[in-house]
């Protein structure tokens, strides 16, 4: 019992088990986002909200390419939201709380072998 005890107090798998908490929580916010208002708006431009009865028949075998369009299409909704509703405004937010970031200064060799480079170029 103490090595399980030990596992499960590590602060790696307590990280995890919050990350996925906050990853299926946020998953179905992005479903309802895609579901209720990105689904609807897409449907009122091309009005067909649902292409699960789109079929294609060849030698008499029926594929049903409708509901893979619909995977298709759920996935890529959801992916530019995400990416313009979190991936973004984090990046942003990121980038004011840490400031721009330092260039890392060059060791006083590589400088002067960069200007000695630099020269031979100029001469050639």
């Amino acid at each position: 019992m103490k090595g399980f005890r030990d596992f499960i107090l590590r602060g790696n798998v307590v990280d995890l088990a919050v990350g996925v908490m906050v990853g299926a929580a946020f998953g179905s916010v992005v479903t309802a986002l895609v579901k209720d208002l990105m689904t609807p708006l897409i449907s009122a431009l091309i009005k067909q909200p649902n292409f699960s009865t789109l079929t294609i028949t060849i030698n008499g075998s029926e594929i049903l390419y409708g509901d893979f369009l619909n995977a298709l299409i759920a996935f890529l909704i959801v992916s530019v939201t995400i990416y313009f509703f979190v991936v973004l405004p984090v990046n942003k937010l990121m980038t004011r709380f840490k400031g721009a970031p330092e260039s890392p200064k060059k060791p006083d060799d590589v400088r002067v072998l960069e200007e000695i480079r630099d020269l031979i170029k100029a001469k050639n």
